[in-house]
């Protein structure tokens, strides 16, 4: 599943793309991708005549904001967005369609049709599902130490599961919870309201650091990710655990592990990211 870097990524290259364009007419193949409005007819009517002025992200969803809505996207596990020309060949994934007045075509295309639209009045996408409850960025001031000690110590769930709660801290997924561990030296089942304040130093910077980083290099390229004009992230170069069971680790050699935290693959070094006696 794309996660922060990911999909900020294909804001950005959206933006590029699409800004100031006007909707001609809407064309839904797969209607379950759309969960608001109820009525498919509404969905589709509302948005002709609409012109795309910005792009947001928040967290893993992608906001498009047009003159009088914001269309809330989420790509779930495969969903991918692409401009094309108006009259170009379509296949059986492509499930949503924009057409656009000057003879373009945005398509939402997705293999797994897992990807969601939910469809706001101008303002009302904050006061509900699914951006309503969902945590600070990490890349905003808003993630704090301080504010990860509170919500840490709240919970007895291990480290890896809480990094993963949207609604603690929003854009992390498997691949950058295993990476920003490791960088911070945290074994994934560590108690999150046992973490020391040191602890918490190291890890408030890994999960900057690990996402800046992946944010400049344009995510990472696992599975079937690309931007949306085809290009491949490059940071899954850099990637020190995630993927790697049984490579040696980057820094003292050893095996790298994967067991299951929470139902989720979970990939860390045992001597890097030791794990103490309480757990």
């Amino acid at each position: 599943m794309p996660e922060l870097p990911e999909v900020e990524t294909v804001k950005r290259t959206l933006s590029q793309l699409v800004l100031g364009k006007t909707v001609k007419e809407v064309e839904v193949r797969w209607p379950k991708i759309i969960r608001r409005p109820d009525d498919l007819n509404q969905f589709k009517h509302a948005l002709i005549g609409q012109t795309i002025h910005d792009i947001k992200r928040r967290g893993k969803f992608l906001l498009f904001c047009f003159d009088d809505f914001v269309l809330v996207s989420h790509l779930r596990m495969e969903g991918r967005y692409r401009l094309d020309p108006e009259h170009a060949p379509t296949d059986k994934y492509t499930h949503v369609i924009f057409h656009f007045t000057d003879d373009t075509a945005l398509r939402y295309r997705d293999v797994r049709k897992f990807g969601t639209m939910h469809l706001f009045n101008k303002g009302e996408e904050w006061q509900h599902p699914p951006l309503a409850k969902l945590g600070p960025e990490p890349l905003s001031k808003a993630l704090t130490v301080d504010y990860l000690t509170t919500a840490f110590s709240r919970t007895s769930r291990s480290i890896k599961q809480v990094l993963l709660d949207q609604t603690v801290v929003v854009g992390l997924g498997n691949i950058y919870v295993d990476e920003s561990l490791f960088k911070a030296g945290i074994h994934p089942l560590t108690p999150a309201s046992s973490l020391s304040a040191e602890q918490l130093e190291q890890l408030h910077h890994a999960v900057v650091d690990t996402l800046t980083k992946a944010v400049t290099l344009g995510g990472s390229t696992i599975r079937t990710f690309v931007n949306s004009q085809g290009h491949m992230g490059f940071f899954q170069q850099e990637l020190a655990v995630y993927g790697r069971k049984g490579e040696p680790c980057v820094r003292c050699g050893t095996a790298i592990e994967k067991i299951k935290v929470g139902g989720r693959g979970t990939h860390y070094c045992p001597i890097c990211q030791p794990r103490s006696s309480e757990q």
